[in-house]
């Protein structure tokens, strides 16, 4: 299956540029609701996920640091602990299966490195979801109709 189907096009992603501000960030992902955010530079390339945790930890570790000047701290001085890979466009689902385990989103990238979506685990396991239902019902109907 081409993992295209299951692409949330960059028009639709919320993502931040390293030149953001913890405080756009921080406010962004609170009107979205999201814990994690891709970073693309301003070439469109995936640099890294922002997330929840590395914008507390730096509030935490930076003296003087309140909610009040986060508009100071731009999100590349900020370290990121999750590095998420990304898969090409003509990918197979094997290699997106494999990172979606352990992420959220997998972000997918074309032939020139530029950042042109995410693929959300929740689609993919909706997805899968779907054919094992999808099966398990047609196996359900061929027990019956042999009996």
């Amino acid at each position: 299956m081409n993992i295209a189907f299951f692409l949330t096009p960059k028009a639709e992603v919320v993502y931040e540029t390293p030149n953001s501000t913890m405080r756009q960030a921080l406010e962004r992902m609170e009107l979205y609701k999201y814990t994690a955010i891709p970073l693309i530079d301003n070439k469109g390339k995936y640099t890294g996920t922002l997330t929840e945790g590395d914008l507390l930890w730096k509030l935490k570790n930076t003296p003087d640091l309140n909610f009040k000047n986060t508009d100071r701290v731009l999100l590349k001085e900020i370290p990121t602990r999750m590095n998420n890979k990304s898969v090409r466009i003509n990918s197979d689902m094997k290699d997106l299966i494999s990172l979606a385990v352990n992420q959220n989103f997998v972000p997918v990238i074309d032939d020139k490195d530029i950042f042109i979506g995410i693929i959300k685990r929740s689609d993919i396991i909706n997805y899968c979801y779907r054919k094992l239902f999808d099966k398990n019902f047609s196996l359900i109907g061929q027990i019956k109709n042999k009996k």
